[in-house]
């Protein structure tokens, strides 16, 4: 949870002094709920601060998130769509996040069934970015990926006031002001941002969000109370991938004229209210953190085969009472947490005109279609297909002692119990069907009710081996909450489990900083996909065993010079996977996961003046990497992708230039494999341009 100015202060003076000798050490609270230098967090985490992200142009939480190892991130559009994967964690999604915790300012973003939404973040008002991987932190419920959390910048800094416009190219445009007032007990701030991109290099491929905020904060009597009220709209068709005639045109040109696909018009639409309130009060050794919060959304989103639209708006009730104890061994933390998503009246729609092998050419109205569709002639809906009315109440606790036995020793033991229960009220009256590559008749009236408890315990220790170097290793434990899509095909489906083993070194010198750490992740009753006759459906029929090493640090030289870099290696297998092509089921025991390159890493080069410029370049890599389950055939992943800013500051102006890609390669951020063998790409995004003037309000 973003802390207030009273806790950040109260928190920040004594780690400050542990810090006097050392290089400047970001403040996390992700991990355990308490507030630490990251180097005395017993768990491989990372910290994006606000030097960092003022380089980016931010119109994605993958520019902040690139270059961590251990955390694979890209955007099909370059918009507020992202897909991530942390330690392979999320693979399964084909886009978006799942199975890993996303949250802003304490609330979550993801929802019980363990799916995230970036549409509503406006990432102009991103003060910093913490990233938790893997199993083992408090504010990870059902998420066995870990947790990332974006914190907004406080209703009571003055300092964060400033104008933006920027241009690039690609119709890139980006407008934000941030202004707001401090008085002697209460602060108000207004936030507005409208950001768009053509992306004319691919069809089908446009993005446009404007957002705007206000907040509230009111200084109390040992305390403080923080609300805020944000509404979005956020428009982003999602092109769809090639085959190997168009990669190649890709590789060649630049630009991407079509998709091999047949949904050549999937997209989200979407409009969001997000409302949250936190107080925060301290008597005596005790802080008292009650939340409340709620958001609700419309979407209009085409994908495969159907049209997703929320007829009624969803709805996402919940809160979390959070206690801290300080006592004369250490801190106690617990607390109570419940939510309630509510999706009423949720439709599916066929979509209105399509082409298909029959049609000559020309579109044809979906509901007389004959044959296999091979193409979508718009997104506009046509007949309704399916009514859903569901509901998932997630309750949880949790509770962690940070016991300190000396001044060396940190030791967190921890546990969170969370138990979700969903209901679902579905009538199908079409599908798509895959093998036919046509609509069909639905599967009628359905019941669905499911509930999944998941244990969490951790036991984490910190050793401080000198003012410059700490030692942790931890033992931690999650369950992962299944998707509703996943057990709405298989009600019978457990839920996984994630057990991670790591130690790790922290150092922190005046001059230098590294984080180097070692896991061992086994994944019990893993969820698998299977793809039966062109039909996903899902099973507990694997386990697999993640074992990896993630390396990152840098060192400042004379001049205003910075160095540094990351290097992660990562052998991710399965020790137990039938797979069943077509009437055959071949075991893949052994085999390596897809898309998770053994290798991964880059390198950065930044600089500053005294008088006022700055300069940063970095450069990352992807190994190879399997394209199926069945290693039948790998890709050679991409080198040394590099990115550069410029930028010079004086008397409050600024005016920076951003060049991602620089010497625009062409590749694929994706290549992927199905079980008739069929391969498909995703372009990356060539070079970008954009220059942004700020002026910060004194």
């Amino acid at each position: 949870m973003k802390l207030s100015p009273l806790a950040l202060c109260l928190a920040s003076l004594p780690l400050a002094a542990q810090a006097e000798d050392a290089r400047l050490d970001e403040i996390s609270i992700t991990a355990t709920r308490e507030a630490r230098l990251s180097a005395q967090v017993p768990q491989a985490i990372a910290v994006v601060g606000k030097a960092e992200l003022a380089e980016k142009k931010m119109f994605n939480v993958k520019e902040a998130l690139q270059g961590i190892p251990g955390v694979l991130v890209d955007s099909k559009n370059g918009g507020f769509d992202a897909r991530l994967i942390i330690r392979g964690a999320g693979l399964k999604a084909p886009y978006g996040i799942r199975e890993i915790m996303v949250l802003r300012d304490g609330v979550p973003l993801t929802d019980p069934d363990s799916f995230s939404r970036l549409d509503f973040v406006d990432t102009q008002d991103i003060e910093r970015i913490e990233i938790a991987k893997g199993p083992g932190n408090l504010f990870a419920a059902g998420s066995s990926g870990g947790a990332i959390q974006i914190f907004s910048k406080s209703v009571f800094d003055d300092s964060a006031n400033n104008l933006k416009l920027g241009v690039g190219t690609e119709g890139t445009l980006n407008t934000h002001l941030r202004y707001g007032k401090t008085g002697e007990s209460q602060a108000l701030a207004l936030t507005a941002t409208h950001r768009e991109q053509d992306n004319d290099w691919r069809a089908w491929n446009r993005f446009d969000t404007t957002q705007t905020s206000l907040k509230h904060g009111l200084m109390l009597d040992g305390g403080s109370l923080e609300t805020e009220l944000s509404y979005a709209e956020a428009d982003m068709q999602l092109p769809g991938s090639m085959d190997k005639a168009l990669y190649d045109q890709f590789v060649a040109s630049g630009e991407q004229a079509s998709t091999s696909e047949a949904w050549k018009h999937s997209g989200r639409y979407s409009k969001v209210w997000f409302f949250n309130s936190k107080y925060e009060v301290e008597r005596g050794d005790f802080t008292f953190k009650p939340r409340f919060y709620y958001n609700t959304w419309y979407h209009y989103h085409p994908v495969t085969g159907i049209i997703n639209e929320s007829e009624d708006w969803v709805s996402n009730l919940g809160g979390d009472l959070e206690g801290q104890w300080k006592h004369a061994g250490g801190t106690l933390v617990g607390g109570l947490t419940a939510r309630q998503e509510r999706t009423p009246d949720s439709r599916k729609y066929q979509y209105s005109l399509v082409k298909t092998t029959t049609s000559a050419g020309a579109c044809v109205d979906s509901t007389v279609a004959t044959g296999r569709i091979t193409a979508t002639c718009s997104d506009a809906r046509g007949r309704l297909a399916e009514i859903d009315d569901a509901t998932s109440l997630l309750t949880g606790i949790y509770l962690q002692e940070s016991w300190r036995p000396s001044a060396r020793w940190i030791v967190d033991l921890g546990l969170r119990y969370d138990q979700i229960k969903f209901t679902d009220d579905n009538q199908q009256f079409w599908k798509y069907d895959y093998a036919t590559g046509k609509y069909v008749a639905g599967a009628g009236v359905t019941h669905t009710e499911k509930t999944y408890r998941l244990p969490a315990p951790k036991l984490a220790l910190n050793y401080k081996l000198s003012d410059t170097l700490n030692l942790f290793g931890m033992v931690a434990e999650a369950g992962q909450i299944p998707s509703q899509s996943e057990f709405s095909s298989n009600p019978a489906l457990e839920a996984p489990v994630s057990r991670n083993h790591e130690i790790g070194l922290k150092g922190r010198g005046k001059h230098w900083h590294f984080d180097a750490s070692v896991y061992v992740n086994d994944v019990q009753k893993e969820i698998v996909t299977v793809n039966n006759g062109g039909v996903n459906s899902y099973v507990n029929a694997g386990e697999t065993q993640r074992k990896g090493l993630e390396l990152a640090g840098g060192v400042t030289l004379a001049a205003g010079f910075e160095v540094g870099g990351h290097y992660g290696y990562a052998d991710y297998r399965y020790k137990r996977f039938s797979e069943p092509v077509g009437v055959l089921n071949l075991d893949r025991a052994g085999n390596a996961l897809p898309f998770i390159p053994k290798h991964q890493y880059g390198v950065f080069l930044g600089w500053q003046s005294g008088n006022g410029w700055k300069a940063r370049l970095a450069s990352n890599s992807w190994g190879e990497y399997w394209l199926d389950n069945a290693n039948s055939e790998r890709y050679a992943g991409w080198d040394w992708v590099t990115n550069f800013s410029l930028s010079y500051a004086r008397k409050g102006h600024s005016l920076t230039l951003n060049a991602d890609n620089l010497f625009d390669q062409h590749y694929a951020a994706e290549v992927k494999k199905d079980t008739s063998g069929k391969v498909t790409y995703t372009a990356a995004a060539p070079r970008s341009l954009m220059l942004t003037y700020r002026y910060d309000f004194q």
